[in-house]
């Protein structure tokens, strides 16, 4: 079940007037988690069985850790091994297969390919790293054990940030559920423009931009100046398709009586490797800073070649949390270098240009680079990337700049609902009535330009 669907709206209508009908919180609870298991399972029912196994997994290892504060580590090991592993089969198996396949290949091996015929379960990446984050704060004595099987369930499962985020932490989260909620008007107050806001990013902005990167990278051997719009073209649809699909979550949240974690804050705006990664998917990026990149050893490290050897591992890593091939990989890595570059320069953790000059160099240095990060995320290969790379660097490919007009003026279309988007969210406090009528503007504009056939959102692919 998807946002965009109808079958969602009913689905969150139904939800809405029984939770509010119901006046105690464990009964409130026990509706979130069947409502929960039924938005997870509509498409396929056995992906239930493994957040179920997560859940109990990480429900008995947080039990045992507090009932054997001397022995934690068994009890750890026991979930990332579970949690892990589960993630390991389902969405790497395949991938490392065939990459086990390829290598032999090289030296003159024939293997048979063994591969699983399954779905990769939507949200898995998301789930899974949620529920660590609740079995590695009780290791390590920032959490207490929780007793009461049904909130943990809920904590795991909790269904409008179940499938691409934010990743809550179980500090920030679990006493949320376990507390009394009450109706209040400004829960309506303050979701109706995040969910209107969603929609009208996914819909009319991610949506629309789609056509557009989706035709620009099936080019065999684009141009330059195709290839600097395709990267343009790109940086739009994922974040408004991302941001899109938090903004509904946190919505549907807060009519539910919950607050979720913010996950971006103006990423484009980043003048710095550092400062882009505080604000772009926020709750993923703190994940792994707080339980990778600091536990390895961080900025710490004793050397500079240790803290590149620390960041390469964890953004590698971060790149293969976002899929089953080689160029997300590649990704992470890219930003791993500029973070050791701009370190190396002494632009790394809070800095803050002098003047506006060299502010606006700094932004444009950073934006150029995350355009560059973006063309190696989205590319449909590895050898695509290179003969794209290839060609721009040789410069012999036909100018096609009519083309790139006709692209940049659909993008800038398109996009620009993101400054009214911009001055309700981040520019000068508005009166009520001004809001209100931005907010109405906004469903017009879904209503008219809004694409028809919603696709997924992009990150329900990771």
């Amino acid at each position: 079940m998807i946002f965009t669907s109808y079958d969602y709206l009913l689905f969150f209508v139904l939800v809405f007037a029984l939770y509010w009908g119901i006046p105690r919180r464990s009964f409130q609870n026990l509706l979130l988690l069947v409502s929960s298991y039924l938005f997870y399972g509509w498409i396929h029912p056995w992906f239930c069985a493994l957040i179920a196994t997560s859940t109990l997994v990480d429900y008995a290892c947080g039990l045992g850790m507090g009932r054997s504060p001397a022995r934690k580590r068994p009890w750890l090991l026991l979930s990332l091994i579970v949690n892990l592993g589960m993630l390991a089969v389902f969405k790497y198996f395949n991938f490392f297969a065939e990459n086990v396949q390829a290598a032999a290949g090289t030296v003159g091996l024939q293997l048979d390919p063994v591969t699983l015929r399954v779905f990769l379960p939507v949200g898995i990446s998301f789930y899974t790293f949620q529920t660590l984050s609740y079995t590695i704060d009780v290791y390590r004595g920032k959490l207490e054990p929780r007793r009461s099987l049904l909130d943990f369930a809920v904590y795991v499962s909790f269904f409008p940030q179940l499938v691409a985020g934010p990743i809550e932490r179980a500090t920030h989260f679990l006493p949320q559920i376990e507390s009394e909620r009450r109706w209040r008007s400004d829960h309506l107050v303050q979701a109706t423009p995040l969910i209107v806001f969603g929609y009208l990013k996914k819909l009319v902005i991610a949506d629309n931009v789609a056509l557009v990167v989706d035709k620009l990278f099936m080019l065999d051997q684009p141009s330059p100046l195709m290839l600097l719009v395709a990267a343009l073209a790109f940086a739009v649809q994922i974040y408004a398709d991302f941001s899109a699909y938090t903004d509904i979550a946190r919505g549907s949240a807060r009519l539910l009586g919950f607050e979720l974690m913010e996950n971006f804050d103006s990423p484009y705006l980043a003048i710095t490797p550092s400062d882009f990664w505080r604000r772009w998917h926020i709750s993923f990026s703190s994940w792994i800073r707080d339980y990778l990149y600091i536990p390895l050893g961080g900025s710490r490290s004793g050397s500079r070649w240790a803290t590149l050897r620390i960041l390469l591992i964890s953004l590698g890593l971060s790149g293969l949390w976002h899929g089953a091939a080689w160029n997300f990989v590649a990704w992470g890595i890219y930003h791993a270098l500029l973070l050791f570059a701009w370190r190396a320069l002494g632009l790394g953790g809070r800095w803050r240009p002098a003047n506006r000059v060299s502010h606006l160099t700094a932004w444009a240095a950073m934006f150029g680079f995350t355009l560059i990060g973006w063309l190696i995320f989205r590319a449909p290969s590895m050898a695509w990337l290179g003969r794209a790379l290839a060609g721009t660097l040789s410069a012999t490919s036909t100018p096609d700049h009519l083309a790139a007009l006709y692209s940049l003026a659909t993008i800038a279309i398109y996009s620009s609902p993101f400054l009214v988007l911009w001055v309700l969210s981040r520019g000068p406090r508005l009166p009520a009535p001004a809001r209100s009528i931005l907010v109405g503007l906004c469903l017009v504009v879904l209503v008219l330009f809004a694409r028809e056939g919603s696709q997924d959102f992009i990150y329900f692919r990771f």
